[in-house]
């Protein structure tokens, strides 16, 4: 597999190869970049590689939920996530303080993942209702971010949570 940072400026794409597994790829055309593989399909620990370093993710708590980034096989926390229940998105904080904001249209079918400094780094707009994929778009001075690979991956994540938990939302008023 590729680095990330070698396939910016090619289009990237998010696809899920098989509609009944919790299993993603990023491919730069036909070529593999990443996966993103849960560990079964209700759960929320998902395990994120590239060829620039492994993670695992792992969202916790029922209303005011966070999201744990680890590196595989470490107990320690890299990073935590906060989502913002009402208006979609949230803060991802790293343990040595640097902050990254993921935000979202009102479909939830867009997301954007920005610096401290609200500058936009990545771009997602997924689509999908089966399989699930989205073109990303990765900003050219995201390269000068050590993080990149991680923030990728863990944009990844956020999107599949979020459909995920919209259609158990969709589910559950449909059975009312």
């Amino acid at each position: 597999m590729k680095q990330i940072a070698e396939v910016v400026g090619a289009e990237l794409r998010w696809q899920q190869p098989e509609a009944l597994q919790q299993r993603y790829e990023l491919r730069a055309g036909d070529t593999p970049i990443a996966t993103l593989t849960f560990r079964s399909a209700w759960g929320s620990f998902a395990r994120a590689e590239s060829a620039d370093g492994c993670w695992t993710f792992k969202r916790v708590g029922f209303w005011q939920t966070r999201t744990t980034v680890r590196r595989c096989e470490d107990e320690t926390d890299l990073a935590t996530f906060r989502h913002n229940t009402w208006s979609g998105g949230g803060t991802l904080t790293f343990a040595d303080g640097r902050v990254f904001h993921l935000t979202t249209n009102t479909w939830q079918t867009k997301l954007e993942v920005l610096d401290a400094h609200e500058v936009p780094l990545l771009h997602y707009a997924s689509k999908g209702l089966f399989k699930l994929g989205a073109a990303l778009t990765v900003e050219p001075h995201a390269l000068s971010a050590p993080e990149l690979p991680l923030l990728v991956l863990f944009g990844w994540y956020a999107i599949v949570m979020m459909h995920n938990d919209s259609a158990t939302t969709t589910a559950t008023l449909a059975a009312t």
